[in-house]
């Protein structure tokens, strides 16, 4: 059974940074496709940064530069470095997991590979 918690959500000043962890059980980090997500009050959730099993990574434009996704797969760990956030970055961020075998531009543009959910973690940014 596969599952993901996350952890190290917070407030924080604009220009600060976070870093967001997810701890996995019950995948093989060599054969999943990770990602984070995000959903902020009355929007639709949006993809932010993925790693596929050949550690490749994809981020979406807003974060591209600001955010790195990594994963230490002896530990089953993934996480999400932030920095330079800004109040437009608060929401509820999620963890990811799919076990098909597609590329990190993939599963960032078809968020339907990710079949497993964490519960979500609170950033708040203010200014």
């Amino acid at each position: 059974q596969v599952q993901l918690v996350e952890s190290g959500g917070g407030s924080v000043q604009s220009g600060g940074s976070l870093r967001l962890s997810c701890a996995a059980s019950g995948v093989s980090p060599g054969s999943y496709i990770f990602g984070w997500f995000r959903q902020a009050l009355g929007k639709e959730r949006e993809a932010l940064a993925t790693i596929d099993s050949d550690a490749m990574t994809s981020y979406t434009d807003s974060v591209k530069g600001r955010f790195t996704i990594s994963q230490d797969n002896v530990n089953n760990m993934l996480y999400l470095q932030m920095n330079g956030l800004k109040p437009e970055d608060t929401a509820i961020y999620y963890c990811a997991a799919g076990a098909d075998a597609v590329g990190a531009w993939y599963g960032l543009t078809q968020p339907s590979v990710f079949h497993y959910w964490g519960q979500g973690t609170q950033v708040t940014v203010f200014a």
